[in-house]
């Protein structure tokens, strides 16, 4: 029976690659709704080549000329409430949430009242709203499957095990860039720089927060919601090679981990074919040509990322939302030129330092804590610049 899915952020890196495999996988998942930030001719010509029913900017003043180019038989919806509207329709079984920032939660949360299961690449969804999605998702009997190479290891790894039998949950890094350049000064730093990945090629926001590691401490955040462990039981290793994604340690003392050559496709196919496994585009692995793995520490005082991230768990309430929400204030100043590389962490950190104790947030509140935090970082930001 063909799967019905719906592609939120379909022209970023993961939307391209969802929609690569969704072509591979043939009549076993169909397209049905595209939705995109402001690219809206490679939108129009992604809904010509996947045929969807409908296509959704979330730049109001390009969907007139969305609703221009669109084939024939495809929709431009008119509005955000309309998304929201077309994510509940009987013929979408999954939504692919992979844009950046806030857009994706309302449409989220509409689908998971509406028992649609989530594939969720999005990190900020669960780190502004972890325990509401979650909530929601056991509520309706929805399945929140992790597409981040590192989230979709560890649920494999995890295999259904019972929650008592986990000791570890250990992620991995890449490190950066900067790993091996302990006498390089970090205030000199380019938005070039920080944008030639080691190993994978993803999008530019992406790209500086795995160079800072803020990458990594959002992931911190999102797994503890995702898997329902504590803080302290998840643990960040430095892995240069990523070929092992992430590594689960049980009460017993065994070590399981999933292992790959870096490729968003795997997770993104595991998540559409679940629980089914089938043939990939992925590049099989060959152990003789990777035998030499190497695991370190993350350097916390060069990159205090790690540390900002457990101290917004440990405030918890809001508190995760404005780290996430200070971060693309900041790297958005510094891929401008408007900011140092090492003010992104200064930016957060003091952001964090005045942001008020809301526990137990609802909706509202979170997305009024996110705003006044923007607002607090972009204020932090510009004033660090003149300093």
């Amino acid at each position: 029976m063909s799967k019905g899915i719906v592609i939120l952020g379909s022209t970023g890196s993961i939307g391209e690659n969802a929609l690569a495999v969704a072509r591979h996988l043939g009549g076993a998942v169909r397209v049905v709704g595209l939705a995109a930030a402001t690219r809206t001719a490679r939108l129009a010509e992604q809904a010509r080549e996947c045929g969807c029913r409908w296509a959704f900017t979330a730049c109001d003043d390009r969907r007139p000329a969305l609703a221009e180019t669109v084939p024939d038989g495809c929709t431009a919806l008119a509005d955000a409430d309309d998304l929201c509207a077309r994510v509940c329709d009987p013929e979408v079984d999954m939504v692919l949430c992979a844009v950046v920032g806030t857009a994706g939660l309302r449409p989220v949360l509409a689908a998971i009242a509406a028992g649609k299961d989530i594939a969720l690449a999005s990190k900020e969804i669960l780190v502004m709203a972890g325990e509401i999605v979650m909530a929601a998702a056991a509520r309706h009997g929805v399945r929140v499957l992790p597409v981040d190479s590192e989230h979709c290891a560890i649920f494999q790894c995890l295999d259904g095990a019972p929650p008592e039998s986990v000791e570890r949950l250990i992620l991995t890094a890449s490190g950066g860039p900067f790993r091996n350049q302990p006498d390089l000064d970090l205030a000199r730093v380019t938005p070039t720089q920080a944008l030639a990945h080691p190993t994978w090629r993803m999008g530019g926001k992406i790209t500086i927060d795995s160079a800072t590691l803020m990458n990594k401490g959002l992931e911190v955040i999102e797994a503890r919601w995702l898997f329902g462990v504590r803080p302290e039981q998840i643990e960040v290793l430095i892995h240069p090679q990523s070929i092992v994604h992430s590594m689960v340690e049980f009460t017993d003392g065994s070590v399981l981990a999933q292992l790959g050559y870096p490729d968003m496709r795997l997770p993104i196919q595991y998540c559409l074919t679940y629980p089914a496994r089938c043939p990939s585009l992925q590049r099989r692995l060959d152990v003789t040509q990777c035998l030499h793995l190497d695991f370190e520490p993350p350097q916390h005082e060069r990159f205090p990322a790690l540390t900002l991230a457990r101290q917004a768990l440990a405030a918890g309430g809001t508190a995760p939302a404005a780290y996430n929400a200070a971060n693309e204030v900041a790297v958005e100043c510094f891929l401008a030129g408007r900011l140092s590389f090492p003010g992104i962490w200064a930016v957060v950190a003091e952001t964090l330092s005045g942001h008020p104790d809301h526990p137990h947030a609802d909706l509202e509140t979170i997305l009024a804590d996110d705003a006044a935090a923007r607002r607090r970082a972009g204020a932090i930001a510009a004033r660090l610049a003149q300093e």
